[in-house]
């Protein structure tokens, strides 16, 4: 497995933890990391957990990638929407530890699980496309109307307003906030109440329950590896 994506497997839940430098940045190997590690809990037939480090998820695409080229960028944008995509249809369930900032794609990986759980404290969460000045991605924007409520909708993808974790539950990003020192236990209680789940059914009601947001994407996907603005 990669140093970028940490693979833990314990009693049926695997365990993601990324590490890519402070920010933990989103890249083109992290990807193909993080698909290796998706195929691996799907062998063990595991419930998932992302994390990130302690303060951090993720601060978003790795900029470097994103600067060099407009193949470059599409190419990734391509790349993480196809991840945030199969994490949606994964078929067993996926949790995210939230460890504090989640910003711009590690926002996106909060709205591509079935249960998110977030750090209380001086915390980030939301996309700052916008605030950096890039034209949010079709596959974005359906993900996002997808899985936030109305109100905040609009003022997250169009005003790139960032929420506290507190107020990240009410936005739609988290599903519960702890105390810091309580995400890792409370992530795996919530891993052990999911594998209590039938897993055939789980399955096949998660297709059913996104099956319009999947094919929304999948269209979404191929207009964004049109778009070079």
């Amino acid at each position: 497995m990669s140093d970028l994506i940490a693979y833990h497997l314990d009693d049926g839940i695997a365990t993601l933890s990324l590490n890519n430098g402070k920010v933990n940045a989103i890249s083109p190997d992290v990807i193909a990391a993080f698909n290796a590690a998706l195929d691996q809990a799907t062998t063990d037939r595991a419930v998932v957990i992302i994390t990130g480090q302690p303060g951090i998820l993720s601060g978003g695409y790795d900029l470097k990638v994103m600067t060099a080229g407009p193949q470059q960028a599409v190419s990734l944008v391509t790349a993480g929407s196809t991840l945030a995509r199969r994490l949606l249809s994964h078929p067993f369930p996926v949790v995210v530890a939230c460890p504090g900032h989640a910003v711009a794609k590690g926002a996106f990986l909060l709205l591509s699980a079935d249960y998110r759980i977030g750090v209380d404290g001086p915390f980030s969460i939301g996309l700052n496309e916008v605030q950096i000045g890039m034209t949010m991605h079709h596959a974005g924007i359906e993900l996002a109307r997808d899985r936030l409520r109305k109100s905040a909708f609009h003022r997250s993808v169009i005003n790139a307003e960032m929420f506290n974790p507190q107020d990240a539950v009410g936005a739609g990003f988290l599903d519960k906030v702890v105390p810091a020192q309580e995400l890792q236990n409370a992530a795996l209680e919530a891993a052990r109440q999911l594998k209590k789940l039938n897993m055939s059914a789980h399955k096949n009601t998660k297709l059913k329950v996104r099956k319009a947001l999947l094919e929304a994407l999948d269209s979404a996907i191929l207009l964004d590896q049109e778009y070079h603005g």
